[in-house]
């Protein structure tokens, strides 16, 4: 799962390299940025049965071997079009990934916990998109072609995954039975599965978190390296790429410390710190401080990671054997709608106010959102563990 979904975020730090190279305007990029989400979106609604069908380990395979294409293609691309291309086989696989890699996180789980689970799956995504912008970023800043060699690392990583990948073999209890009909295109029409509406309220509520977190990420994912430029005093992929990535270290981190909180407190507290790192990035839109950019990116990694880890718990702790899938899958789509819809908008109107003013209304928006979602859940009682 690290090295699957190191690939998705590496170009975040080149985001303004390809823009001078190919003249591209800031709603460029972040349509290139929502190509991915929406192909990440696609692979989640389109291939979730085929999880199920298959078994996490085959399919977890097929999406490395995907997103090495992905890469590669993102290496040798040409102009913004073959980079789209690319940007969309590589989201195609990271919904692959996520899915097949978190179910067999939870299937090779054998202490009970599903709090443990949810950490566990939670800190490895945030360590392997982290890990992308960083190495990127570095190589970029420093090595020759960055817009080839960045991508280096990944893929020699990418074949080492792929090949210890099949010299696993998963113990037979995890293995899915032989399908009884045979696959036909109709399995790929696009579903979303739901609790029951006893527990529908706490499953929104986690599913909005993780609209807020994924679409605070992609943010400084897709615009940060150019919003920077005015709010610190150094610039180039080697600070925005770690920059990038710190946000997920720090969430991986913080999901490890609060593994074994209360589910309701680690939303709460994870709602409140998106709300706060929207109010302290309006503020360094005035006032660009590097101190206090680097307190916004802690805030936002704060609240990336409770928001993520509660939202994981509430799904374990709601699903049963034959839904877990399914509403997992529902999750991430919500999560990935938050990455696409904002930004989208953000880039519309950066072309149209300038970056600045867009900034404001953005985090302005999510800023309440934020505080509406903290208010709801702190009215919502808590979810007892649902038996297997």
């Amino acid at each position: 799962m690290c090295v699957g979904v190191m690939g998705t975020a590496l170009a975040s730090p080149l985001y303004p390299l390809y823009q001078a190279e190919w003249h591209l305007l800031p709603s460029h990029i972040t349509q290139v940025f929502v190509l991915y989400m929406a192909a990440a979106l696609g692979s989640l609604m389109l291939l979730g049965t085929i999880t199920s069908r298959y078994g996490f380990f085959k399919v977890l395979r097929a999406g490395v071997i995907l997103m090495m294409l992905g890469v590669l293609l993102s290496a040798l691309s040409w102009n913004v079009w073959a980079f789209g291309a690319s940007r969309v086989l590589i989201g195609l696989a990271s919904g692959t990934i996520t899915t097949a890699a978190s179910i067999g996180l939870t299937q090779l789980n054998t202490s009970g916990d599903s709090q443990r689970a949810a950490a566990t799956t939670s800190l490895t995504i945030a360590f392997g998109f982290g890990l992308g912008p960083i190495v990127g970023g570095l190589v970029a800043q420093w090595a020759p072609y960055p817009l080839r060699t960045a991508y280096l690392p990944s893929l020699l990583l990418g074949v080492l995954a792929v090949y210890s990948l099949f010299q696993v073999r998963i113990p037979a209890q995890l293995l899915p039975p032989k399908p009884s009909t045979p696959f036909t295109l109709a399995q790929l029409t696009p579903r979303l599965t739901f609790p029951e509406r006893s527990v529908l309220r706490p499953y929104a509520l986690a599913s909005m978190g993780a609209f807020c977190a994924f679409g605070m990420f992609s943010l400084f994912a897709s615009l940060a390296p150019s919003f920077m430029e005015k709010m610190v005093p150094w610039h180039g992929p080697a600070i925005s790429g770690p920059s990038i990535g710190l946000i997920l270290f720090m969430s991986a981190a913080v999901q490890f410390m609060a593994k074994s909180f209360k589910t309701k407190q680690v939303l709460i507290t994870g709602y409140l710190s998106l709300a706060l790192c929207n109010l302290l990035l309006i503020a360094n839109v005035f006032a660009g401080s590097g101190l206090l950019f680097l307190l916004c990116v802690l805030t936002t990694a704060l609240g990336h990671g409770l928001c993520n880890l509660g939202g994981i718990s509430v799904v374990n702790k709601l699903a049963r054997a034959d839904n877990r899938a399914g509403l997992l899958a529902t999750y991430l789509v919500i999560g990935y709608v938050g990455t696409i819809l904002p930004i989208l908008g953000i880039g519309w109107l950066s072309d149209h106010m300038g970056l600045s003013r867009a900034l404001l209304v953005f985090c302005a928006v999510f800023a309440t959102l934020a505080a509406a979602l903290a208010w709801a859940t702190w009215h919502t009682q808590p979810i007892a563990v649902r038996k297997p």
